[in-house]
């Protein structure tokens, strides 16, 4: 077998139909599109989703403004500079910070951003810490513990 003798299978190929060519052709004169209307038109078709005039539904329905992140965690953050306040080697951690009043209410799991200063050494536990909080801490002598 060689590249020339390749051909399709036979009854494969079909030959395209000739519209608008004559009455004995089959589809002859207005071509199966009918007498008038704008779907009878020369370059007939509209674009996509257009609704003859009236407001499309892609322009009525309301639009989504910046999407929803997937899976996003949501935390309790807390600055050093709210930490400040606590007695020296005090363990930090969500339920110690709610009984001492500095944070009301918990959206989820607690952490440090390193807004402030800290001269206090403290045994911080917390499911993240930013890199400036976690320097500040350790340098003031504390500890910092990443709890999941």
């Amino acid at each position: 077998m060689r590249l020339n003798d390749v051909k399709p299978q036979k009854g494969s190929k079909k030959r395209r139909r000739r519209v608008g060519r004559g009455i004995s052709a089959g589809q002859g004169a207005s071509a199966g599109l009918g007498m008038r209307g704008q779907k009878s038109r020369s370059g007939s078709s509209t674009r996509p989703g257009f609704e003859g005039g009236q407001q499309p539904l892609y322009r009525r329905i309301p639009k989504l403004k910046g999407f929803p992140l997937v899976n996003r965690k949501v935390y309790t953050t807390i600055n050093v500079e709210k930490l400040a306040s606590l007695p020296p080697n005090s363990e930090v951690t969500l339920a110690s910070l709610q009984e001492a009043g500095i944070l009301t209410a918990a959206k989820g799991p607690l952490k440090i951003l390193g807004n402030g200063e800290l001269s206090v050494p403290l045994k911080v536990q917390a499911a993240a810490f930013t890199s400036g909080a976690k320097s500040k801490i350790e340098a003031a002598g504390g500890s910092c513990e990443v709890v999941v």
